[in-house]
């Protein structure tokens, strides 16, 4: 091997020779070009070197002895921050001063992008490498990685950014049920973090309980996002065909005080069957919120505006009593939002029916969300939209097709048909877990934002973010690389739709052919208006939920309360 390296370094230039061999590296002092680095890289600590029947461990203390053979240490970057046995950070480690003081140049590595990383990083490998570079203290020399667009990215754009900095111009960022990529759903401790984190819209989406009450849960099924199946009420399951086909303990079926008193928040984890858990120490943490709570929690804060989502609104006049669209003006007109113009209420709903509702009662901004993976919107279908909404939300893949996560050479011409009705395009969902990407993404969230945004060229084009992570698409919007034209870096710029699946030269790996997405129509957008209100009065707290044909097998229910015996 000596005799190979050193026959290389006289044809060609190498800049660093690694090797976790003291005896290697003092073999080649001397005898390599003056520029090339000879770098010592340490293995986990407990490791033996052969040469000198030494631990790596013990050797970190002694990099004098390593300063006679090398001019720098590569170490993995558990030994500048470790991590605690469940995945959290410990406090940074002296490596990187000590390693300066020897004279040593130091390089981290171990780095991936589709790896789990430390929860503190909320899965976004751009905060990862920020953490070594840019964190106030100290910075190492160099990085070692599979997937170096990342490093890049870090090195040349998000270094020294002022994160306080109040940016509520495009692209909006907009919180999916709040931060709920660090925090369970709709929870105060999910809207704080969605504040701090730089959001310019919180969310609500709005149920009701059984009291008549509004509140903010993601799910109108509490079996999703709460601990109902292990408490008392988890007898109350049943099948409600006009919501879903699987048993559920429903937000109606329970007052406000028995779930805000009886049950705990439960964090989602969309990946969580291929071990990419959120958060686990804060899965139970935060407070739930009814609309009232959360619409005194938002104003006054430095947001340019709410966004309330409503589903659900027939079934509720019909089978419950309840007029949700009321109910909604009525808090927010109590909350004061009705006499501010600081912050702008916005009001998302799949149903046109939903928001022609909303438009005939209120002036609030309108959101229709196109719930179908669509290639574009027949004009037909943009003229009905803009009878009732001012904005559109859309599915990535209705912005970026694909086929087994590859992105395919098709472009949507949806984004700029809506745009060129007027109607600005928000993009939902964006998550940080690698596995939500595109390969063509290189499993790193900041890449995936910065093509939807990107305008020309594979850009999407997109003026608004929806997301369980505001904090990344905030820091994106800081970025020093941002508006620079011609002179955009390579690394920043979108990839080549159906790039990457181009490389693929075994013809039997390339992923499915895809059929066209479909065409909006105006049928897809029509409905007819809501129903109105039952008589049926929305009960009393005390009194037996209003009267919704529920069927329940004995077989679920039973299920349903042995587990929470279990529990």
């Amino acid at each position: 091997m000596r005799s190979y390296i050193l026959s290389m370094s006289k044809q060609y230039t190498v800049d660093y020779i690694s090797s976790p061999e003291v005896s290697f590296l003092k073999s080649l002092v001397g005898r390599v070009g003056r520029k090339t680095k000879l770098v010592f890289r340490f293995l986990d600590e407990g490791l033996v070197e052969p040469s000198t029947n030494q631990t790596y461990g013990s050797m970190l203390k002694n990099l004098s002895s390593v300063k006679t053979f090398a001019s720098g240490i590569l170490v993995p970057k558990h030994y500048i921050w470790p991590v605690t046995a469940d995945n959290y950070l410990q406090p940074s480690t002296s490596v990187v001063d000590d390693a300066h003081k020897a004279g040593l140049e130091i390089y981290a590595a171990d780095f991936a992008n589709d790896f789990a990383l430390s929860y503190n990083y909320s899965y976004d490998p751009l905060a990862e490498y920020l953490r070594f570079i840019d964190n106030g203290a100290f910075c190492v020399d160099g990085l070692l990685t599979d997937f170096p667009i990342t490093p890049l990215e870090a090195i040349g754009c998000f270094s020294n950014l002022n994160n306080t900095k109040a940016d509520h111009g495009a692209p909006l960022v907009i919180s999916h049920n709040g931060a709920s990529g660090d925090y369970p759903d709709c929870t105060d401790l999910a809207y704080q973090k969605a504040v701090v984190d730089g959001a310019d819209v919180i969310d609500c989406d709005v149920q009701v309980t059984k009291d008549g009450i509004p509140i903010c849960m993601s799910s109108i099924d509490l079996m999703d996002v709460t601990t109902v199946a292990s408490s008392q009420f988890a007898s109350q399951a049943g099948v409600i065909s006009d919501i879903k086909a699987v048993a559920g303990v429903y937000t109606f079926n329970l007052t406000w005080e028995d779930i805000a008193n009886n049950l705990k928040p439960m964090i989602s984890n969309p990946f969580g069957q291929i071990g990419l858990s959120r958060n686990p120490r804060n899965r139970n943490a935060g407070k739930f919120m009814r609309l009232s709570d959360f619409l005194a929690f938002a104003k006054g804060k430095d947001l340019s505006g709410i966004m309330i989502t409503v589903e659900h609104a027939s079934f509720m006049a019909e089978k419950l009593g309840f007029g949700v669209v009321d109910a909604v003006i009525k808090a927010v007109d109590d909350s004061g939002y009705s006499k501010q113009s600081a912050q702008k209420v916005m009001i998302q709903s799949t149903n046109s029916s939903t928001l022609v509702k909303f438009k005939q009662l209120a002036k609030y901004n309108l959101v229709y969300k196109i719930d179908e993976v669509v290639k574009d919107a027949a004009p037909s279908s943009l003229a009905d939209m803009k009878k009732f909404a001012d904005a559109a939300s859309v599915s990535i893949k209705s912005v970026y097709p694909e086929s087994s996560n590859f992105l395919i050479n098709q472009t949507n011409p949806l984004v700029k048909s809506l745009q060129s009705a007027g109607l600005p395009v928000y993009v939902y969902l964006l998550r940080n877990e690698f596995f939500s990407q595109p390969y063509d993404f290189f499993s790193d969230a900041t890449s995936q934002i910065n093509a939807l945004v990107h305008k020309g060229g594979e850009g999407g084009g997109v003026d608004g973010l929806i997301t369980d992570f505001p904090g990344t698409a905030h820091r994106y919007k800081l970025n020093s690389c941002r508006n620079m034209g011609d002179k955009t870096p390579y690394y920043m710029l979108p990839p080549q739709r159906g790039g990457l699946v181009g490389v693929i030269q075994d013809k039997a790996a390339l992923p499915p052919a895809m059929a066209p997405e479909p065409v909006l129509t105006v049928s897809d957008v029509a409905e007819p208006p809501l129903p109105p209100v039952s008589n049926t009065t929305p009960p009393a707290p005390s009194h037996a939920a209003a009267d919704v044909s529920v069927s329940i097998p004995i077989t679920a229910a039973v299920l349903v309360l042995c587990a929470s015996l279990l529990i």
